[in-house]
């Protein structure tokens, strides 16, 4: 598998996006609604399954474009590929604040293992396929699902993290206990297991949930401080409910800041 080498340059602190420097003929692949801008000569096309060139019959690229199915994304990706005669670039955007994580799949044995949702963008010929867990606990209690994604191949990947991002490397045996929505991904060597929390208190009044992750070294792991469901979460608390206004959103005087605000709807 040879992907195509790319060259890229990330801009920005909290609202990041990724800038893809690309030749005469390379191309990038990335998940629908991710672009953001890109110069002339780049032909944008819609292709079926994942981009990757491993298979190029029929059956293959259905079974590809099952996979991504399987993972809750489209059956559908976008490839950019450069069409002109010189070096054009295209930018992609993170969805909402974090960090872009490079990715480079030919330094971590071809294998990255992530959320479903973190991955942004590849070099065309990175297969972004399914990672089945071997254990029932991680798909009944994980949280995040039974399948996360499996990006193989040996060029550049870019994936997404909510907030601030940690990386931890592993030793041998030595072990990390995250909360499983903050987990980004980790190399394919990580043993990736789902633990009980324990205790009747912990349990009914923690509200951490019921089961963290455990993920054991060697490998190294990325850690996301926010979410997308713990920032979706804090968003659907705090929405008015009902439709109409929040009476005492942005006042401590309430439905008498409404009045003298000249809102008297109750």
């Amino acid at each position: 598998m040879n992907a195509h080498e790319i060259d890229y340059e990330i801009f920005g602190e909290e609202m990041q996006y990724v800038e893809i420097e690309l030749d005469p003929q390379e191309a990038v692949v990335a998940e629908a609604g991710s672009f953001m801008m890109m110069d002339t000569d780049i032909k944008m096309n819609t292709i079926f399954g994942d981009g990757s060139n491993q298979d190029n019959s029929v059956l293959g690229k259905i079974f590809s474009a099952g996979k991504r199915m399987l993972t809750g994304e489209s059956l559908f990706m976008t490839a950019f590929l450069n069409i002109g005669q010189g070096k054009k670039k295209v930018s992609f955007a993170s969805p909402y604040p974090g960090k872009i994580v490079p990715i480079d799949l030919s330094e971590l044995g071809g294998r990255f293992i992530c959320q479903k949702d973190a991955f942004l963008c590849a070099a065309q010929g990175v297969s972004v396929g399914i990672e089945f867990s071997k254990r029932l606990g991680r798909g009944f209690f994980g949280g995040e699902g039974f399948i996360m994604q499996k990006l193989e191949g040996d060029g550049m990947t870019f994936v997404h993290a909510g907030g601030t991002l940690a990386k931890k490397t592993l030793g041998p045996g030595e072990v990390l206990k995250v909360d499983t929505g903050c987990i980004v991904g980790f190399t394919k060597d990580v043993d990736y297991d789902i633990e009980f929390i324990g205790g009747i208190r912990n349990t009914v009044f923690g509200g951490e949930g019921l089961f963290f992750a455990k993920l054991r070294g060697p490998g190294t792991v990325y850690i996301q401080s926010l979410p997308f469901s713990r920032l979706a979460g804090r968003v659907w608390a705090a929405a008015p409910k009902g439709g109409g206004k929040d009476k005492g959103e942005g006042s401590i005087l309430g439905g008498l800041g409404d009045l003298l605000d000249g809102d008297n709807r109750f």
